[in-house]
């Protein structure tokens, strides 16, 4: 860690102190709007803001008591923060029937616009009979904490069988997002919300930034074209190879490693931001990197969270997304590349946001540097590529994977994690 703290991002950008100029501030003003927007718009043109704000808020503290309530899950509550600072823009709620069904069957929302994965708040048997729609709901976590009113506008049933069919492709309880989707309730709940408390407002503050946050950020540093890089992984050098090559041809890099609730046998996300901050510090230019977490839970959905996943980025303010191979994959569930192909499905147009798309990357030992199978011609013999099993037992026995696989500092990282 450097003597900039932890936003090593911002290490590249200091501030000088001045006599304040009122005409060159106007004019610097001027200029952060006009970035602004310049940006690249939010999906749907709006970015949604369902944060219950002033005397909004508190009316909404003090009615919360005779509310009925319903405690949710780790990720209704990642759904919940996302909607509510816009990062699921056009949301603005959980979805109703129309959306849902048009989600799950056409991969759009009611009104056409692009959308892949389902949005919703389940309810039990038990649940559902306390509440009626035209009801104000409080939304409380485990630990009882008021965290939303969800202003409930409908109650249906819902096929889970047919929603794991098409969503993810199968129906086996093995696959983590389907056996997620059969573990809850039978009814689903859509209406808009009005967020009171973030749920994990604390967690990973320093990179906790909200849409209207990175897009101010990005308007600021002057970045209009900006590629963002999504993993629930360490980062390795294969993740470097391709996020430097997009960055050849945009102004800015996000790394945006999601940070909500994962496979129980993923690596934690602390200690893959930690990964992040140490090679952030030693590998990349500090001007034209920003990191930056998603309070996003995982599906797995592959093909349909690629597209999810750049939605979301596009919210925002990024103009381009990394996609690499088997994107939000599990097992042997998804092809290769069906990652990539999906963003063929839909019209120009339809996603304003550019998919990058990358082959496998390694380290070549004949080529001598980083490659993919369309540009190294070599024998495979000469190709360092590691299993996520063969690395993690390299790890538990203090064992540094080779330089061509991961980078030694990061490498420290992950020993000192499975070590502790």
């Amino acid at each position: 860690m450097n003597d900039c703290g932890l936003r090593i991002a911002d290490c590249g950008f200091e501030k000088k102190i001045s006599a304040f100029n009122p005409q060159s501030a106007i004019r610097n003003q001027k200029r952060r709007e006009h970035n602004e927007m310049s940006l690249i718009d939010p999906h749907g043109g709006k970015l949604v803001d369902r944060e219950s704000r002033g005397s909004d808020r508190e009316a909404l503290l003090r009615a919360s008591g005779k509310l009925p309530r319903l405690t949710i899950n780790a990720r209704a509550e990642a759904d919940l923060e996302l909607i509510a600072n816009g990062a699921l823009s056009p949301l603005d709620g959980f979805m109703g029937q129309a959306d849902y069904l048009s989600v799950r069957d056409d991969r759009r929302l009611a009104n056409g616009l692009v959308w892949t994965i389902p949005v919703t708040l389940a309810a039990t048997e038990q649940e559902r009979a306390r509440l009626h729609a035209g009801d104000d709901v409080a939304l409380r976590s485990h630990d009882g904490r008021l965290l939303a009113v969800l202003h409930l506008s409908e109650i249906f049933k819902y096929d889970k069988q047919l929603e794991a069919e098409r969503v993810y492709s199968t129906t086996e309880e093995e696959h983590p997002g389907v056996r997620a989707l059969y573990s809850q309730g039978d009814y689903l709940l859509g209406g808009q919300i009005s967020l009171i408390e973030s749920p994990n407002r604390q967690e990973f503050a320093p990179y906790r930034y909200s849409p209207r946050e990175l897009r101010a950020l990005f308007a600021e540093r002057g970045w209009l074209r900006i590629v963002a890089f999504q993993t629930r992984n360490p980062v390795h050098r294969a993740h470097e190879y391709i996020q430097k090559c997009a960055l050849e041809t945009v102004d800015g890099l996000l790394l945006h490693p999601l940070v909500g609730e994962t496979k129980a046998d993923d690596i934690p996300a602390s200690v893959r931001l930690r990964a992040y901050e140490v090679i952030i510090e030693h590998y990349y230019p500090l001007s034209r990197t920003q990191l930056s977490v998603l309070p996003a839970a995982m599906r797995y959905a592959g093909p349909r969270e690629a597209i999810f996943h750049a939605i979301i980025r596009q919210n925002y303010g990024c103009s381009h997304f990394i996609v690499g191979r088997d994107h939000a994959g599990v097992g042997n569930y998804y092809g290769t590349y069906d990652a990539q192909r999906i963003f063929g499905d839909f019209a120009p147009g339809d996603l304003s946001i550019t998919p990058m798309f990358f082959d496998n990357t390694f380290f070549c030992r004949r080529c001598d540097g980083m490659a993919s199978l369309k540009t190294c011609p070599h024998d495979p013999d000469y190709h360092v590529s590691l299993s996520g099993t063969k690395v993690r037992e390299m790890l538990a026995r203090g064992e540094v994977p080779p330089a061509e696989f991961t980078r030694p500092e990061v490498a420290a990282v992950l020993i000192d994690a499975m070590a502790a």
